[in-house]
Protein backbone atom coordinates (compact mmCIF):
# COMPACT_ATOMS: atom_id res chain seq x y z
CA UNK A 1 0.00 0.00 0.00
CA UNK A 2 1.43 3.41 -0.98
CA UNK A 3 2.12 5.20 2.00
CA UNK A 4 0.51 8.61 2.16
CA UNK A 5 1.08 11.07 4.95
CA UNK A 6 -0.27 14.60 5.77
CA UNK A 7 1.21 17.34 7.41
CA UNK A 8 -1.01 20.55 8.12
CA UNK A 9 0.97 23.47 9.26
CA UNK A 10 -0.63 26.49 10.57
CA UNK A 11 1.25 29.98 10.04
CA UNK A 12 0.95 33.52 12.17
CA UNK A 13 0.23 35.25 8.80
CA UNK A 14 -3.70 35.41 7.71
CA UNK A 15 -3.68 38.93 5.96
CA UNK A 16 -0.85 38.57 3.68
CA UNK A 17 -2.28 36.69 1.04
CA UNK A 18 1.01 37.32 -1.43
CA UNK A 19 2.46 35.51 1.41
CA UNK A 20 0.27 32.74 2.22
CA UNK A 21 0.45 32.04 -1.66
CA UNK A 22 4.21 32.28 -2.00
CA UNK A 23 4.63 29.24 1.07
CA UNK A 24 2.31 27.35 -0.91
CA UNK A 25 4.51 27.57 -3.76
CA UNK A 26 7.40 26.65 -1.62
CA UNK A 27 5.67 23.21 -0.27
CA UNK A 28 4.61 22.45 -4.02
CA UNK A 29 8.22 23.13 -5.00
CA UNK A 30 9.77 20.66 -2.97
CA UNK A 31 6.90 17.77 -3.89
CA UNK A 32 4.06 17.97 -1.88
CA UNK A 33 0.62 17.65 -3.10
CA UNK A 34 -1.38 20.82 -1.92
CA UNK A 35 -5.08 20.01 -0.98
CA UNK A 36 -5.90 23.21 0.60
CA UNK A 37 -5.39 26.46 1.96
CA UNK A 38 -7.28 28.96 4.13
CA UNK A 39 -6.39 32.58 5.29
CA UNK A 40 -7.93 34.47 8.16
CA UNK A 41 -7.70 38.04 9.00
CA UNK A 42 -9.19 38.37 11.63
CA UNK A 43 -7.07 34.91 13.32
CA UNK A 44 -4.35 36.75 11.51
CA UNK A 45 -3.40 32.95 10.77
CA UNK A 46 -3.41 30.88 7.68
CA UNK A 47 -3.64 26.85 7.21
CA UNK A 48 -2.12 24.95 4.53
CA UNK A 49 -2.89 20.67 4.28
CA UNK A 50 -0.50 19.05 2.17
CA UNK A 51 0.12 15.15 1.33
CA UNK A 52 2.80 12.72 0.06
CA UNK A 53 5.32 10.14 0.43
CA UNK A 54 6.79 10.84 4.13
CA UNK A 55 10.45 11.91 3.04
CA UNK A 56 8.89 14.17 1.00
CA UNK A 57 6.39 15.61 3.39
CA UNK A 58 8.94 15.88 5.80
CA UNK A 59 11.06 18.34 3.42
CA UNK A 60 8.24 20.31 2.42
CA UNK A 61 7.77 21.09 6.28
CA UNK A 62 10.88 22.17 6.81
CA UNK A 63 11.32 23.98 3.86
CA UNK A 64 7.64 25.85 4.77
CA UNK A 65 9.20 26.49 8.27
CA UNK A 66 12.71 28.00 6.82
CA UNK A 67 10.59 30.52 4.64
CA UNK A 68 8.73 31.79 7.54
CA UNK A 69 11.51 32.11 9.69
CA UNK A 70 12.56 34.24 6.92
CA UNK A 71 9.53 36.15 6.22
CA UNK A 72 7.59 36.35 9.31
CA UNK A 73 8.32 38.81 12.54
CA UNK A 74 5.89 37.57 15.50
CA UNK A 75 6.68 41.01 17.36
CA UNK A 76 4.30 42.36 14.54
CA UNK A 77 1.59 40.07 14.90
CA UNK A 78 -1.73 40.64 16.30
CA UNK A 79 -4.81 38.42 15.89
CA UNK A 80 -7.36 36.81 17.85
CA UNK A 81 -6.15 33.43 17.75
CA UNK A 82 -3.38 31.95 20.38
CA UNK A 83 0.10 31.58 18.59
CA UNK A 84 3.63 31.01 20.04
CA UNK A 85 5.58 30.82 16.60
CA UNK A 86 5.60 31.91 13.34
CA UNK A 87 5.27 28.39 12.03
CA UNK A 88 2.96 27.59 15.28
CA UNK A 89 1.47 23.99 14.83
CA UNK A 90 2.91 21.12 12.73
CA UNK A 91 0.88 18.25 12.75
CA UNK A 92 1.25 15.11 10.79
CA UNK A 93 -1.08 12.62 10.09
CA UNK A 94 -0.99 9.22 8.71
CA UNK A 95 -3.18 8.53 6.30
CA UNK A 96 -2.54 5.32 4.19
CA UNK A 97 0.20 2.77 4.68
CA UNK A 98 1.46 4.24 8.44
CA UNK A 99 0.64 4.20 11.73
CA UNK A 100 0.68 6.78 14.14
CA UNK A 101 4.28 5.25 15.48
CA UNK A 102 5.33 6.20 11.49
CA UNK A 103 3.81 9.74 12.19
CA UNK A 104 5.67 10.41 15.41
CA UNK A 105 8.63 9.70 13.68
CA UNK A 106 8.02 12.00 11.15
CA UNK A 107 7.65 14.91 13.95
CA UNK A 108 10.28 14.26 15.71
CA UNK A 109 13.00 13.82 12.52
CA UNK A 110 11.57 17.28 11.51
CA UNK A 111 11.60 18.97 14.96
CA UNK A 112 15.25 18.36 15.22
CA UNK A 113 16.13 19.98 11.88
CA UNK A 114 13.91 23.13 13.10
CA UNK A 115 16.15 22.37 16.27
CA UNK A 116 19.12 22.93 14.06
CA UNK A 117 17.73 25.89 12.27
CA UNK A 118 17.81 27.83 15.70
CA UNK A 119 14.11 27.01 16.54
CA UNK A 120 13.09 25.85 19.73
CA UNK A 121 9.86 22.98 19.70
CA UNK A 122 7.55 21.63 21.59
CA UNK A 123 6.51 17.92 20.69
CA UNK A 124 2.66 17.48 21.02
CA UNK A 125 -0.11 14.93 20.60
CA UNK A 126 1.32 11.09 20.14
CA UNK A 127 4.89 12.76 19.73
CA UNK A 128 4.96 14.38 23.04
CA UNK A 129 6.94 11.76 25.93
CA UNK A 130 4.61 10.99 27.71
CA UNK A 131 2.03 10.92 24.09
CA UNK A 132 -0.81 13.37 24.97
CA UNK A 133 0.44 16.92 25.77
CA UNK A 134 -2.22 19.50 24.83
CA UNK A 135 -1.42 22.42 22.60
CA UNK A 136 -3.32 24.56 25.75
CA UNK A 137 -0.32 22.93 28.06
CA UNK A 138 2.12 24.73 25.59
CA UNK A 139 1.00 28.38 24.77
CA UNK A 140 -0.57 30.12 27.91
CA UNK A 141 0.14 33.72 27.83
CA UNK A 142 1.45 33.50 23.89
CA UNK A 143 4.42 34.14 22.64
CA UNK A 144 5.35 37.12 25.20
CA UNK A 145 4.96 34.18 27.91
CA UNK A 146 8.48 32.93 26.27
CA UNK A 147 10.13 35.57 25.20
CA UNK A 148 12.64 36.52 27.84
CA UNK A 149 12.65 32.95 29.43
CA UNK A 150 11.42 29.91 29.22
CA UNK A 151 8.73 29.69 32.34
CA UNK A 152 9.68 26.74 34.58
CA UNK A 153 8.34 23.62 34.25
CA UNK A 154 8.01 24.75 30.40
CA UNK A 155 10.77 24.42 28.59
CA UNK A 156 11.06 23.30 25.19
CA UNK A 157 11.89 19.18 24.06
CA UNK A 158 14.16 20.63 21.82
CA UNK A 159 15.69 24.06 23.21
CA UNK A 160 18.15 25.23 19.94
CA UNK A 161 20.76 25.92 22.56
CA UNK A 162 18.38 28.93 23.53
CA UNK A 163 16.75 29.58 27.29
CA UNK A 164 14.08 31.91 25.24
CA UNK A 165 11.87 31.96 22.51
CA UNK A 166 13.29 32.81 19.04
CA UNK A 167 13.27 36.76 19.12
CA UNK A 168 11.56 36.61 15.99
CA UNK A 169 9.70 33.43 14.79
CA UNK A 170 9.10 31.88 18.31
CA UNK A 171 8.88 28.28 18.71
CA UNK A 172 7.02 26.35 16.91
CA UNK A 173 4.46 22.86 18.13
CA UNK A 174 5.00 19.69 16.31
CA UNK A 175 2.22 16.94 16.52
CA UNK A 176 1.56 13.75 15.44
CA UNK A 177 -2.49 13.03 15.88
CA UNK A 178 -4.97 10.94 13.69
CA UNK A 179 -7.16 13.38 11.17
CA UNK A 180 -9.21 15.21 12.97
CA UNK A 181 -12.29 17.89 12.81
CA UNK A 182 -11.25 21.37 12.54
CA UNK A 183 -14.22 23.68 12.26
CA UNK A 184 -15.78 27.01 13.58
CA UNK A 185 -19.36 28.12 14.20
CA UNK A 186 -20.46 31.38 13.17
CA UNK A 187 -23.22 32.99 16.18
CA UNK A 188 -25.41 35.51 16.04
CA UNK A 189 -28.05 36.85 18.54
CA UNK A 190 -25.65 36.02 21.82
CA UNK A 191 -23.32 38.28 24.13
CA UNK A 192 -19.64 37.20 24.34
CA UNK A 193 -19.45 36.62 27.83
CA UNK A 194 -22.50 33.94 27.17
CA UNK A 195 -20.81 31.68 24.43
CA UNK A 196 -17.48 32.02 26.00
CA UNK A 197 -19.21 29.81 28.99
CA UNK A 198 -20.82 27.56 26.29
CA UNK A 199 -17.40 26.85 25.78
CA UNK A 200 -16.17 26.10 29.06
CA UNK A 201 -19.19 23.62 29.52
CA UNK A 202 -18.87 21.79 25.86
CA UNK A 203 -14.88 21.36 25.78
CA UNK A 204 -13.75 17.76 27.33
CA UNK A 205 -11.60 19.53 30.27
CA UNK A 206 -15.28 20.97 31.15
CA UNK A 207 -16.59 18.28 31.33
CA UNK A 208 -18.26 18.64 27.86
CA UNK A 209 -17.80 16.66 25.19
CA UNK A 210 -15.17 13.67 24.96
CA UNK A 211 -12.33 15.05 22.44
CA UNK A 212 -13.73 18.27 21.91
CA UNK A 213 -11.56 21.55 22.47
CA UNK A 214 -13.22 24.48 22.31
CA UNK A 215 -12.47 28.89 21.73
CA UNK A 216 -15.06 31.40 21.91
CA UNK A 217 -13.15 33.97 20.04
CA UNK A 218 -15.04 37.63 19.05
CA UNK A 219 -13.75 38.60 15.74
CA UNK A 220 -14.34 42.31 15.82
CA UNK A 221 -15.67 44.22 19.87
CA UNK A 222 -19.51 43.82 19.55
CA UNK A 223 -19.23 41.74 15.98
CA UNK A 224 -18.95 38.66 14.93
CA UNK A 225 -18.37 36.05 17.53
CA UNK A 226 -16.53 31.97 16.36
CA UNK A 227 -17.16 29.39 18.62
CA UNK A 228 -13.57 27.62 17.24
CA UNK A 229 -13.54 23.54 17.64
CA UNK A 230 -11.08 21.11 17.13
CA UNK A 231 -13.01 17.38 17.28
CA UNK A 232 -10.46 15.03 17.54
CA UNK A 233 -12.03 11.83 17.83
CA UNK A 234 -15.44 11.38 15.63
CA UNK A 235 -16.21 7.98 16.75
CA UNK A 236 -16.03 8.92 19.98
CA UNK A 237 -18.34 12.31 19.52
CA UNK A 238 -20.57 12.71 16.80
CA UNK A 239 -20.51 16.46 15.21
CA UNK A 240 -23.84 16.55 14.98
CA UNK A 241 -24.31 16.17 19.09
CA UNK A 242 -21.98 18.39 19.18
CA UNK A 243 -23.62 21.30 16.60
CA UNK A 244 -27.04 20.32 17.95
CA UNK A 245 -26.11 20.98 21.62
CA UNK A 246 -24.53 24.10 20.86
CA UNK A 247 -27.48 24.90 18.56
CA UNK A 248 -30.23 24.20 21.37
CA UNK A 249 -28.18 26.25 24.14
CA UNK A 250 -27.99 29.98 21.39
CA UNK A 251 -31.38 29.18 20.69
CA UNK A 252 -32.36 29.14 24.46
CA UNK A 253 -30.57 32.56 24.70
CA UNK A 254 -32.24 34.11 21.45
CA UNK A 255 -29.38 33.38 19.26
CA UNK A 256 -28.79 30.84 16.10
CA UNK A 257 -25.93 29.56 14.21
CA UNK A 258 -25.49 31.29 11.16
CA UNK A 259 -23.25 29.21 9.32
CA UNK A 260 -20.23 26.31 9.93
CA UNK A 261 -16.84 26.58 8.48
CA UNK A 262 -14.68 23.60 8.06
CA UNK A 263 -11.09 24.09 8.28
CA UNK A 264 -8.55 22.21 6.01
CA UNK A 265 -10.11 19.19 4.25
CA UNK A 266 -13.74 17.95 5.03
CA UNK A 267 -14.49 14.63 6.73
CA UNK A 268 -16.55 12.11 4.65
CA UNK A 269 -19.83 11.89 6.41
CA UNK A 270 -20.32 16.38 5.91
CA UNK A 271 -20.54 16.59 2.90
CA UNK A 272 -23.53 14.19 2.79
CA UNK A 273 -26.06 16.69 1.26
CA UNK A 274 -28.68 16.15 4.69
CA UNK A 275 -25.14 16.94 6.62
CA UNK A 276 -24.11 20.18 5.00
CA UNK A 277 -27.93 21.51 5.01
CA UNK A 278 -28.13 20.83 8.62
CA UNK A 279 -24.81 21.96 9.06
CA UNK A 280 -25.47 25.21 7.24
CA UNK A 281 -21.98 24.39 6.24
CA UNK A 282 -20.49 27.65 4.22
CA UNK A 283 -18.37 25.43 1.56
CA UNK A 284 -18.61 22.02 1.08
CA UNK A 285 -17.40 21.32 -2.34
CA UNK A 286 -16.07 18.08 -3.79
CA UNK A 287 -12.88 19.18 -3.73
CA UNK A 288 -12.18 19.17 -0.60
CA UNK A 289 -13.76 15.86 0.78
CA UNK A 290 -10.90 14.51 2.11
CA UNK A 291 -11.25 10.45 0.81
CA UNK A 292 -11.86 11.38 -2.26
CA UNK A 293 -8.53 13.54 -2.45
CA UNK A 294 -6.64 10.85 -1.15
CA UNK A 295 -7.67 8.33 -3.61
CA UNK A 296 -6.92 10.62 -6.43
CA UNK A 297 -3.41 11.41 -5.61
CA UNK A 298 -2.74 7.83 -4.93
CA UNK A 299 -4.16 6.83 -8.86
CA UNK A 300 -2.42 9.62 -10.02
CA UNK A 301 1.13 8.02 -7.75
CA UNK A 302 0.52 4.73 -9.54
CA UNK A 303 0.05 6.14 -12.62
CA UNK A 304 3.45 7.98 -12.68
CA UNK A 305 5.25 4.87 -11.06
CA UNK A 306 3.55 1.68 -12.74
CA UNK A 307 4.73 -1.93 -11.47
CA UNK A 308 7.53 -3.07 -13.58
CA UNK A 309 6.38 -6.99 -13.20
CA UNK A 310 2.76 -6.10 -13.85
Amino acid sequence: MLPVLEAVPNFSEGKDLDWVRAVVEVITLAGADVLDWSADSHHNRSVVTFIGDPQTVEAAAVAAAVFSLEHLDLREHRGVHPRVGVLDVLPFVPLQGLTLSDAVDSAHRVGAKLAELGLPVYFYGGASSPPGRRLAEIRPGGFESLRDKFPEGREPDLSAGRTDAHPTAGVTCVGAREALLAWNLYVEGVEFDRVRALADEARELGGGFASLRVLALELEPGGRIQFSMNLEDMERTSPFDVFRYVEERLQSWGGRIAGTEVIGMIPDPLVLPAAADRLHLLDSLPSRLLSARLARYVSEQTVDSPDEER
